[in-house]
């Protein structure tokens, strides 16, 4: 049997061991789902020590393609908008501003134009992410800007899909773009990522690091690995220089949990993707839910929403998944989003480098559900508390699974202790999210919290954000409402010529290939750019053709005409028009519709019923030729008449589906195709 003396001398030590956890925060989570209903104070004190360093909220544009829409906006309305993401104390007052490197590929809503489509050239006046980031600086100077590839030009991969292949030239290549973002707009880029949710290589990551030094950009850090899950700790702990020079862990979707062993490298750990949600009312009670979950069970110091805005026509994958939504420049109508107002209750009165209090003294889970975390300044003579009492049905993000738990209406005793305890009072802004019909209650300021002897009650119901803050600022921007939404014009034609050279195009919303305005013969055209199939980062590159959607996908009527010219260097085999496309994003290339296909080297036309060409309708010859053509393609409810110039080329019954859709342009092949106009017309738009 065991003596007595060896079995206390057990207990002893596992108490001791217990102890010592509860200290190091080992089990914080746990501990807090056995806290009783009674226990309901709530000690928010500084002198058990304080926990890590706040690093910031914001969202990514682009991945892909996400604000699109936006660059063409009125430009009353566009400023508007921009106040409600970026102007601090006013809306959503984001912190940090990510943006897709562009690589010419689709990256989940449309492609984005790299700096260097070849190895030959470079030109930073390309896409819309360098006019944003101006914007968010112009609102607010000390926003940090990140960066991080999606995909890459061909050429980089030298034969392979693999952007590592040459690690020199990639590293290179990335680095162009900080140095031209810092040379042509004095834009500093603070954070730089490898390949999101693509494999890391960690002979780049150190000469990317490298090579950031050798070019003076020793003050940009590295985010790593952009990626699911928390494999990289691994390797840092295995490779000191590694660790040494990743500034911190970036997992995507992390579920509000972060691996033990992340935890333990004492890098700081981000969620450096997450959200992803459509931005109803559910939307906001997830961003609500995770903005605190991510630090009180992850320890993760910074959350950025995938995506900022959902500007991008709604048909195209994950409508609406943005902080806020705005879809509709030819009306100029927006929608300002829950999720704006539920960031505004972290980023309005928490600035970045302030701290968190340590877990079960400043930062937990209440005793009847919902969490609360809590941040101080250096001086400790200010704080912030923010606490969210969501409900499992009405925070549900779009990944991970959430599994069950309850939460349940509660009146808490809030404590100051230690810096705080002769905090008086604490000014309060609430959010009550609707779920029947009625109308949010979104960041309202409310009366003072008073305290005696540093404690107070607060009552707090089911899907409820406060924030409790010495902060006497704060304010609910607001502007004008917007104008009522309406359809997508039913005629437009642009020649090019109202653009400066390499801006994308209005309403050319391209999912394969890059398409820009160019210069040729002293006239402005539409350029698909694209020469080679990139290293994609999802598979609709496969098609080895290009397309860009146009207009509503509700479309079942549409008329569109193009004129054209394939250059004899570097050009595409063929050019399509197309109408009824049914979709968009990383399944660009299965899209179904009615293609007209012209081949002038050739002398052939062919119609399908896809972009792969495997379904043909008809096909036939035309006048072989490069030079300047014309063509165009009717749809009716159930013909379809094309025209090569102006000559009728064919007219076919149309097969049943698909029934509607977008209109589209784009080329059979990657290689230069040259669009001086395009016209689009709906009879019953």
């Amino acid at each position: 049997m065991v003596s007595l003396h060896v079995l206390t001398a057990v207990v002893f030590l596992y108490c001791l061991v217990f102890s010592w956890a509860l200290k190091s925060n080992i089990f914080h989570f746990e501990v807090q789902d056995f806290l009783k209903d009674d226990q309901d104070t709530i000690s928010f004190d500084d002198s058990h020590g304080l926990g890590r360093v706040f690093e910031g909220i914001g969202a990514i544009s682009g991945g892909g393609a996400t604000s699109k829409l936006l660059v063409n906006y009125p430009k009353k309305q566009r400023d508007e908008i921009l106040d409600y993401l970026f102007k601090p104390g006013f809306g959503a007052s984001l912190q940090i501003f990510k943006v897709e490197i562009g690589g010419d590929i689709q990256s989940t809503d449309g492609t984005e134009a790299s700096h260097m489509h070849n190895s030959w050239e470079e030109n930073y006046h390309r896409g819309y992410e360098w006019w944003l980031m101006q914007e968010a600086k112009k609102r607010n100077p000390n926003i940090k800007l990140y960066g991080l590839p999606w995909g890459f030009p061909g050429w980089l991969g030298k034969g392979t899909h693999n952007p590592y292949i040459d690690p020199v030239q990639t590293a290179d290549y990335v680095v162009n773009w900080i140095k031209g973002a810092k040379s042509v707009y004095n834009l500093t880029i603070d954070y730089v990522g490898i390949w999101n949710e693509r494999p890391y290589n960690i002979t780049y990551i150190k000469i990317l690091r490298q090579t950031l030094d050798q070019n003076g950009f020793q003050n940009t850090v590295i985010i790593a690995p952009d990626d699911f899950g928390w494999k990289l700790v691994t390797d840092i702990q295995k490779d000191k220089d590694l660790d040494n020079m990743i500034h911190a862990i970036g997992a995507h979707y992390p579920g509000t949990k972060s691996a033990w062993k992340a935890k333990q490298s004492k890098k700081p750990l981000w969620a450096s993707e997450d959200y992803s949600t459509f931005n109803d009312e559910v939307g906001g009670g997830c961003w609500a839910r995770i903005l605190n979950q991510n630090y009180v069970n992850g320890f993760m110091t910074s959350t950025i929403s995938w995506n900022l805005i959902g500007s991008y026509y709604p048909s195209l994958p994950f409508p609406r998944n943005g902080l806020m939504t705005a879809m509709q420049p030819w009306s100029g109508h927006y929608v300002v989003s829950t999720p704006i107002w539920v960031s505004a209750h972290t980023t309005q009165f928490v600035p970045v480098g302030w701290t968190y209090l340590q877990h079960n003294h400043g930062v937990g889970k209440l005793p009847k559900g919902g969490s609360y975390v809590s941040l101080t300044n250096e001086a400790k003579d200010q704080l912030t508390i923010v606490i969210e009492t969501m409900s499992h049905d009405h925070s549900i993000c779009v990944r991970p699974k959430l599994h069950p738990y309850k939460v349940a209406p509660q009146t808490v005793t809030i404590s100051l202790q230690g810096s705080f305890k002769n905090i008086d009072k604490l000014n309060v802004w609430h959010s009550k999210l609707l779920y029947n019909g009625s109308q949010s209650q979104m960041f309202m300021q409310q009366k003072p919290l008073i305290l005696e002897n540093g404690q107070a009650q607060l009552t707090l119901g089911l899907d409820e954000v406060y924030t409790l803050t010495t902060f006497s600022k704060g304010k609910k921007g607001t502007h004008p409402k917007p104008q009522e939404p309406a359809p997508f014009p039913s005629y437009i034609k642009d020649d090019f010529s109202a653009y400066e050279e390499y801006q994308e195009p209005f309403y050319i919303a391209p999912q394969i290939g890059s398409y820009e305005v160019r210069k040729v013969d002293g006239q402005n055209v539409m350029r698909q750019t694209v020469l080679q199939r990139p290293i994609y980062w999802c598979k609709s590159e496969t098609a080895d053709k290009t397309i860009s959607v146009i207009g509503s996908f509700n479309w079942t009527e549409t008329k569109i005409s193009v004129e054209f010219e394939i250059p004899a260097v570097n050009g595409t085999d063929g050019v399509f028009v197309a109408a009824r496309v049914d979709r968009g994003g990383c399944h660009s290339n299965d899209a179904q519709g009615v293609f007209f296909f012209v081949f002038p080297i050739t002398g052939k036309f062919m119609v399908t019923n896809d972009l792969a060409r495997t379904k043909v309708l008809h096909q036939g010859s035309v006048p072989i030729g490069l030079g300047k053509h014309q063509m165009s393609l009717d749809v009716t409810k159930t013909k379809a008449e094309g025209c090569y110039d102006l000559k009728q080329t064919f007219s076919i019954d149309l097969p049943a589906t698909p029934q509607n859709g977008w209109a589209a342009l784009g080329t059979d092949s990657f290689g230069l195709a040259d669009f001086h106009s395009y016209t689009l017309q709906v009879p019953h738009a």
